[in-house]
C-alpha cells in the first residue's frame, strides 16, 4: 500500500485528480447529520457502502480532514486484501518464486491507478470477493456466500459469482445445499436493502434503476471503438455528463450501449455455462471467477478506471499455463488507464484527445484479451482432493 499512499498524493499534489472525495464527504455529512440515504436524498451506491462513507465524517467535518481518513481506511482494505490474496496463493500451493512475482507485480499496480484507488471505496468489495474465494478454496462454500453477499451489499459487481457458488453448491449436497447457499448470499442483500426500502422505496428503485439504465460511458470498449472511427475516420461525436460519468451520445452511442448490454449478458451466460459443463474445482472455479469479473468490466456500458481494482486482487489467483499471460494482461490494462487517466481526462472528454482515444480503444481490447486467455481451453492441473470445494461429476 506504499506504493498506493504514494501515488494518491503525487496526483492530490499536482493538481490534476479526477476523485469522488468531495460527493463522498457530502454523503457522509448528511449521515452524519441524521439524514436518511434514498429518502431524504439521492444516493447512487448500495447501503453495503454506507459505513466505508460516514465512518471519516465522523472523525473530521472538514474536506481535507474527510480525504485523510477515507484514504487510511481504504489502504487498511488494501492492505487486508493483499493478505488474503497471498493465502489464496499459499493455499492453492503456487510456488514461492511465482507468489513472489505475482506478488510484486500487484505491488506496482497502484502506481498506474493511484488516481483512484485510494479515492474510491473499491478496494472494500475487491477484499470481500478476495475472501470469499480464499473461503471456497478452503472448502468453506457457505461462509464464502455470506462474503460474496455483503460483497454485493457493497457494490452489486460480485453478484456475477452466484451462478458459480450455486453449481458447486448443487453439485456439492443438491438442492438443499442449493437453497442454504442462496439464501445465505441474499441475506446480507435483504438485511441491507430492507431498512431503506421501508422507508424510501422509490429512492431505492431509483437508484438501481439508474444504474442499469446508464448511457455509453467514454471509458467503455464501445466508446473506444468510436473514439478511434473519430480520429482514423472523422465521425463526429457529441458527450454529455450525466449519471454519475461523461459520456457518448447519439444515436450511434446509444445503439452501442445496448450491443453491448447484450454482449455482456451473453459473455457472462457463457462462463456460467462453461464452470457448469466441467468438473467443479478449485481451479476452475478460480478461474471462472476472475473470468466473471473480467466479463462484467470488459462489456460494461461503464468502465471507469476504479472498476480495474476489482481485477487486481482476483486475477493473480489463476494458475495454470495462463496465468502470467492473465497477471500481465491485467497490468497492461492499468499502464494504459494512466495514459489518460487522471492527467488527461478532460483533455479525452473535451476535445477527444487522439492519444487518450487510442489508449481507450488499447485497454478495453486488452481486456477483451484477457477474458479470451481466462477462457481459451487448457489443459489444468487438478487440485488435491482437500482442497476442492466439491466432488467432481462422477465422484462420491
Amino acid at each position: 500500500m506504499t506504493v498506493a499512499v504514494a501515488a494518491t498524493v503525487a496526483w492530490q499534489v499536482s493538481g490534476h485528480a479526477v476523485t469522488d472525495i468531495p460527493l463522498y464527504h457530502a454523503y457522509g455529512e448528511r449521515l452524519a447529520g441524521g439524514l436518511v440515504p434514498y429518502r431524504d436524498f439521492e444516493f447512487e451506491y448500495p447501503p453495503g457502502a454506507l459505513p466505508a462513507l460516514v465512518l471519516p465524517a465522523l472523525v473530521s467535518d472538514s474536506l481535507s480532514g474527510y480525504r485523510v481518513v477515507f484514504a487510511a481506511e481504504m489502504a487498511v482494505a488494501g492492505a487486508i486484501g493483499v493478505l488474503l490474496l497471498a493465502a489464496g496463493l499459499r493455499r492453492l500451493g503456487r510456488a514461492r518464486d511465482d507468489r513472489r512475482t505475482t506478488l510484486a507485480v500487484v505491488a506496482v499496480l497502484p502506481a498506474f491507478l493511484g488516481g483512484v484507488i485510494l479515492t474510491r471505496f473499491d478496494l472494500v468489495p475487491a477484499a470481500l470477493v478476495a475472501g470469499a474465494l480464499v473461503l471456497l478454496i478452503g472448502g468453506r462454500l457457505r461462509a464464502a456466500a455470506v462474503v460474496v453477499g455483503l460483497g454485493i451489499a457493497v457494490k452489486l459487481y460480485p453478484a456475477v459469482l452466484l451462478p458459480l457458488l450455486g453449481v458447486v453448491a448443487w453439485r456439492k449436497g443438491g438442492r438443499r445445499e442449493l437453497t442454504v447457499v442462496v439464501a445465505l448470499s441474499l441475506a446480507p442483500v435483504a438485511v441491507a436493502y430492507l431498512p431503506f426500502l421501508l422507508v424510501g422505496p422509490d429512492g431505492v428503485l431509483d437508484s438501481l434503476g439508474r444504474q442499469l439504465g446508464r448511457p455509453l460511458q467514454i471509458e467503455s470498449v464501445g466508446a473506444g471503438v468510436l473514439l478511434a472511427l473519430h480520429q482514423a475516420a472523422g465521425i463526429d461525436l457529441e458527450w454529455a455528463s450525466g449519471s454519475g460519468s461523461q459520456n457518448l451520445r447519439g444515436t450511434g452511442a446509444d445503439a452501442l450501449a445496448v450491443l453491448q448490454g447484450i454482449a455482456q449478458a451473453a459473455a457472462l451466460a457463457l462462463v456460467w455455462v462453461s464452470f457448469a459443463r466441467g468438473p467443479a474445482t478449485v481451479e476452475r472455479l478460480v478461474r471462472h471467477a476472475a473470468a466473471s469479473v473480467v466479463a462484467f468490466v470488459a462489456l460494461s456500458k461503464v468502465l471507469s478506471p476504479q472498476f480495474l481494482v476489482w481485477l487486481v486482487l482476483l486475477v493473480p489467483l489463476v494458475g495454470g499455463i495462463r496465468s502470467r499471460a492473465a497477471l500481465w494482461l491485467t497490468a497492461l490494462a492499468c499502464a494504459l488507464t494512466a495514459l489518460w487517466f487522471p492527467a488527461r481526462y478532460w483533455e479525452l472528454v473535451k476535445e477527444f484527445d487522439p492519444l487518450s482515444s487510442w489508449a481507450v480503444l488499447a485497454r478495453g481490447l486488452t481486456l477483451l484479451a484477457l477474458l479470451a486467455t481466462l477462457m481459451w481451453p487448457a489443459r489444468e492441473p487438478e487440485p488435491a482432493r482437500s482442497r476442492s470445494p466439491a466432488p467432481s461429476p462422477g465422484r462420491t
